[in-house]
C-alpha cells in the first residue's frame, strides 16, 4: 500500500524546518557576587614622577604597587591602586579584604602622582592614598607617608583637625556620632588594629583619615 493510499500527508517545507518545541524548564543564570582580589607589583622611578625625588627616605625599589578591590560610593565593586612600602604591602592586602567583606566604601584610590604630589589636591578629591614624599602637616620632619607606612582613607569624610580642618569639605563630618558612608567606624579601626596599625582619630588633634604602622 502506498503512503498516499494509507492517508499519509506529505509535510510541507515550512513544517520540516520548524524547530521542535522544548518541554524542559528554562535554565536561570545568576551573576556571582563580586569577590575580593589583590595584586602586588614592583615600582620604578618613572611610576612616581611627582611623589618621589632624590633625597626621600626610601627609594622606588623599596615601594610596591598594590592594586586592591574595594566598594565604591556607588555601591559597585571596583579596584584602586596604592603605592606603599614593601614591608606593609601584605598588611594592606589583608586589611582591605576585611574592609571589602564589611562593605566599607572608598570613593577614590589612586597614587598622589595623579594630583602632582599635592596632598591638598588629593584630599580635596577624597582620594585614599599611602606614599607621598612630603613633610608632616605644618612641620619639617618627614611624614610617615614619605616611608609608605601610613594611609589616609576618605579624607573628606575623615578630616584632619587642628587649627584648621583639612580638607575644608570635611568640616561637615566633624560630628563623629552621625555616621555617613565612608566615615571610619569602630569596625574599620579594629581591622587595622588586627594588623598592628594605629588610628590618628584618637590623637589630641585628631587625624580621622590616618592609619599608620608606626603609630605616628
Amino acid at each position: 500500500v502506498s503512503a498516499a493510499g494509507a492517508g499519509f500527508t506529505e509535510p510541507t517545507e515550512a513544517a520540516i524546518r520548524q524547530p521542535a518545541t522544548s518541554t524542559s524548564t528554562p535554565t536561570t543564570t545568576t551573576t556571582p557576587p563580586p569577590t575580593y582580589s589583590a595584586a602586588v607589583d614592583l615600582v620604578s622611578e618613572s611610576d612616581l614622577p611627582a611623589s618621589w625625588r632624590t633625597g626621600c627616605p626610601v627609594d622606588p625599589d623599596e615601594l610596591r604597587r598594590v592594586e586592591l578591590a574595594h566598594w565604591g560610593f556607588s555601591g559597585a565593586a571596583t579596584s584602586g591602586v596604592l603605592i606603599a612600602h614593601e614591608e606593609v604591602a601584605d598588611d594592606l592586602v589583608r586589611v582591605f579584604e576585611v574592609l571589602f567583606d564589611l562593605g566599607f566604601p572608598i570613593e577614590r584610590m589612586e597614587p598622589v602622582d595623579r594630583y602632582g604630589g599635592d596632598d591638598d589636591a588629593s584630599m580635596a578629591a577624597n582620594n585614599t592614598s599611602v606614599f607621598n614624599c612630603r613633610n608632616v602637616t605644618g612641620g619639617s620632619a618627614w611624614s610617615q607617608h614619605s616611608y609608605g607606612w601610613a594611609i589616609d582613607i576618605n579624607p573628606v569624610q575623615n578630616p584632619y583637625v587642628r587649627d584648621v580642618v583639612l580638607p575644608p569639605a570635611g568640616e561637615r563630618y566633624l560630628d563623629r556620632q552621625e555616621l555617613a558612608p565612608g566615615m571610619v567606624t569602630p569596625q574599620v579601626v579594629a581591622a587595622f588594629e588586627a594588623i598592628g596599625w594605629s588610628w590618628g582619630g584618637v590623637w589630641s588633634s585628631p587625624d580621622y583619615q590616618h592609619f599608620s604602622k608606626t603609630g605616628r
